[in-house]
């Protein structure tokens, strides 16, 4: 019997707490159905393109784990086809920590955040790191990006992928979400500023 892509998380100590506390019936029922999706689709798809940071988790041969931030311009994470998804790495502090880690231990875990929809998605696969693909790496630096130098490429395949509920996150908002929301208010501030002008009045009253 084929396992469920889920048992990627859900290992046999997992299955036993969630039995333990009452949660095992319902996500049986999810693992009789397969599990988890392991395809990118259409919507996690756009998703991932509207992302302009996540997070990568790896761990060394020795179980170490290792949380690295990685950012860029919305849809820096590219997705190559439906199991594969690629980025850009570029230099930064030379650590290598998490190129050390793949070499050692394969698999890996993106975190991506959506705070202002208070939406996660959680994806499970394994990682590698291309150091002498410059064709890649250029078809994964976005041209006019200036914020620093593509050294490699890193490329994730993947096993399976979750969306968590919005249960606990506080709801977050880029610059350009701001500025998309006060927008309407500039322009409205804008049209009665033309109208005062045009009847004559000031636009501030002195003391």
């Amino acid at each position: 019997m084929t396992k469920p892509t889920s048992d990627v998380a859900f290992t046999e100590a997992v299955k036993a707490i969630q039995e333990r506390k009452g949660s095992r019936r319902g996500y049986a029922r999810m693992e009789e159905n397969g599990g988890w999706n392991d395809r990118v689709t259409d919507d996690l798809a756009a998703f991932i393109a509207a992302r302009d940071s996540f997070y990568l988790a790896t761990a060394n041969a020795d179980g170490q784990p290792y949380i690295q931030h990685r950012g860029g311009r919305p849809g820096f994470l590219k997705v190559l086809d439906d199991r594969r998804l690629a980025f850009a790495d570029f230099t930064g502090n030379r650590q290598y920590i998490s190129q050390g880690n793949l070499e050692e231990n394969a698999k890996a875990f993106i975190f991506l955040m959506d705070y202002a929809s208070r939406r996660r998605v959680k994806i499970w696969g394994t990682a590698r790191v291309e150091e002498d693909d410059p064709d890649l790496v250029a078809r994964l630096t976005d041209t006019g990006y200036t914020e620093g130098t593509p050294e490699q490429a890193v490329v994730f395949e993947v096993a399976t992928w979750d969306v968590n509920c919005p249960q606990h996150i506080t709801p977050r908002f880029t610059e350009a979400d701001i500025a998309r929301a006060v927008q309407p208010l500039h322009d409205r501030i804008k049209e009665l500023e033309s109208r005062l002008v045009s009847a004559g009045l000031p636009l501030t009253q002195t003391p």
